[in-house]
């Protein structure tokens, strides 16, 4: 007993709260030190966003207010582009300026928001409803990571044959196929055959 509240009330770099934390934990695992991935973007969290914002939208969210909501969670150059968008549509501005890309031009563009911006600018023309298509586009992204995934496996798979196969083959050359031919060629040639 005494231990843990030695732990909590002994002063250390980081808060309590901060340390007992599980998602710290849990980042501190995947992102541990030496593990070189600090700074690599999760390939799902395009499609996570994109879910939130299709779920705001079917919460009744306003486009500009559920843009913004979801914006902090997004990657950094998608970040910057549905900010500025969001503050575009905060401000009043026609819907086809505020997702258009000369908008966010100078953040880089993504491509996970120009297509998103093609599918807010259609919903804003047509009227009809860009939670679906949201939700929609999301489901392309996962579909897409889920096939780059698969190929890199796919990939690794191949490239592992080379190396085990310049091991194993001369080790199954060696042990299993040369004793075969001596022991064949010593009965036959020892044999009086020839």
């Amino acid at each position: 007993m005494l231990l843990a509240v030695a732990l909590v009330v002994q002063p250390a770099r980081t808060s309590v709260i901060t340390r007992l934390s599980p998602a710290r934990a849990r980042r501190s695992w995947t992102t541990g030190p030496g593990s070189g991935r600090a700074d690599a973007e999760d390939p799902l969290a395009v499609a996570t966003v994109l879910d939130l914002l299709a779920a705001c939208l079917r919460a009744g969210m306003p486009t500009a207010a559920a843009v913004g909501a979801v914006a902090p969670g997004a990657p950094a150059r998608l970040r910057a582009a549905l900010d500025r968008t969001a503050d575009l549509l905060a401000l009043g501005a026609d819907p086809a300026i505020a997702w258009s890309a000369p908008a966010v031009e100078k953040t880089g563009t993504p491509t996970e928001f120009e297509a998103l911006a093609r599918l807010a600018r259609r919903s804003a023309r047509s009227g009809s409803s860009l939670a679906v298509a949201v939700g929609e586009l999301a489901g392309q992204r996962r579909a897409t990571v889920e096939d780059e995934a698969a190929a890199r496996a796919e990939r690794a798979g191949v490239l592992i044959g080379g190396p085990l196969g310049l091991c194993f083959l001369p080790a199954f050359i060696c042990l299993g196929i040369v004793p075969v031919v001596i022991g064949l060629a010593t009965s036959v040639l020892g044999g009086g055959l020839l």
